[in-house]
């Protein structure tokens, strides 16, 4: 008798193990405007694992704009960063390492230890600093999110959603383009060696370029990715998966379904969209990711561009940064704009002043172009893995002034 019951709390253990995974969580928006183009159980709180460590990204690439935080800057370990749990760098208490390496630490190898170093620099313990990336989080709109911590370590009181994640995604993508392009790395160099990371996607889907990875064994396989092709662009959010071969092949599918649905016109049917999504299955071929030209272009193999002699005016624009610094946003369009001269004709810039969650924000902006131009600049500018996007340009635009 006794055998049976336990059996029957062995199978009752396993059934409730297999349906903690049979619903996960999804969403997928339109990058441009944030609409939503797909989501399944987008609300449903769950443990976000190293998904957590976009926020604490967030948090330091504010710091970078506003000038409060180098690159070059060195941040002390202390004793609590270096015994985090892997997956990690491996940094040694009492040392120190710059916040470029810690960063791309984060990004790339998903390095509990320099998530920990980034929190302690800006609080006195990583517990304060997850009320910081709580309270961010709120001004963000992520409703339902809860941070504990910086890296996603487990913590039953650390939860989150689908919707939240890709809201987070959102505000990295619009808020530092300048910065967004480090998630599509897949290695960095420290100290003599080359770190490599674990994101499949981006060499396995073509457009890819992005975001995090996350695992525990409570959450589960997420990931928060992008991808764009035919100047569209994707944000993809799935979680709670059993696998991450799972995981990535509904990542893929619904990027995929996305950017064929965006290609021809903004106004996706999302309900077609969804059915398609929820029968289907993701592409039997590999999608290999597509190459993009070094920005160096004497090693690259590749001639340079011939300079177009005439780009018309119009009324589209092209964002290529957002910085806290007004002074740091003129800079930056007028060298983009210096450096678009050699190949295009350009005209003008603009310096847009909008109210970001953390503040005054100044979004870097070349204007006063045709659709086509401005896509042509803007795919050129891709290809040497500079951050952009096409938007309107319209008489509504506050630009900063001074």
């Amino acid at each position: 008798m006794f055998n049976k019951f336990l059996f029957l709390a062995v199978l009752f253990l396993s059934a409730a193990v297999n349906n903690a995974f049979a619903s996960t969580s999804s969403i997928m928006l339109n990058a441009d405007d944030g609409k939503v183009l797909y989501e399944q159980n987008a609300d449903e709180l769950r443990y976000p694992a190293s998904l957590t460590k976009l926020m604490t990204l967030y948090i330091t690439f504010h710091a970078l704009e506003s000038g409060r935080l180098k690159l070059n800057d060195r941040l002390k370990v202390s004793a609590t960063a270096a015994g985090r749990s892997p997956s990690k760098l491996g940094v040694k208490a009492g040392s120190t390492i710059s916040v470029k390496d810690a960063v791309m630490a984060v990004i790339v190898k998903s390095a509990n230890d320099c998530a920990t170093v980034l929190a302690e620099h800006f609080s006195k313990s990583e517990a304060d600093f997850a009320v910081i990336m709580t309270q961010t989080a709120k001004k963000l709109g992520m409703k339902h999110t809860t941070f504990k911590n910086a890296s996603g370590l487990p913590n039953s009181a650390q939860k989150s959603t689908a919707r939240d994640m890709a809201t987070l995604a959102m505000a990295v993508y619009h808020h530092f383009p300048q910065y967004y392009k480090w998630f599509s790395a897949q290695s960095f160099r420290y100290q003599g060696k080359t770190i490599t990371g674990h994101n499949h996607l981006l060499s396995d889907f073509a457009g890819a370029d992005g975001m995090k990875t996350g695992y525990t064994a409570a959450s589960g396989y997420n990931i928060v990715t992008s991808a764009h092709r035919n100047n569209k662009r994707v944000i993809a959010v799935t979680m709670g998966h059993k696998y991450w071969n799972e995981r990535d092949k509904k990542a893929s599918l619904m990027m995929d379904k996305g950017l064929k649905s965006l290609k021809n016109s903004n106004n996706v049917d999302v309900a077609a969209l969804t059915k398609e999504i929820n029968s289907g299955d993701a592409p039997t071929t590999k999608l290999a990711k597509v190459t993009s030209p070094l920005p160096n272009r004497s090693n690259s193999g590749i001639k340079p561009a011939t300079r177009v002699a005439s780009v018309q005016s119009g009324s589209y624009a092209i964002q290529i940064g957002s910085f806290s610094n007004y002074k740091r946003a003129k800079n930056y369009a007028v060298s983009v704009k210096n450096d678009l001269a050699k190949q295009f004709v350009v005209h003008n810039i603009a310096i847009e002043k909008i109210n970001a969650a953390n503040g005054v924000m100044y979004r870097s902006k070349v204007v006063g172009l045709a659709k086509r131009d401005a896509a042509k600049i803007c795919a050129n500018m891709k290809r040497q893995k500079k951050s952009c996007f096409v938007t309107a340009d319209n008489n509504s635009m506050k630009l900063a002034r001074r």
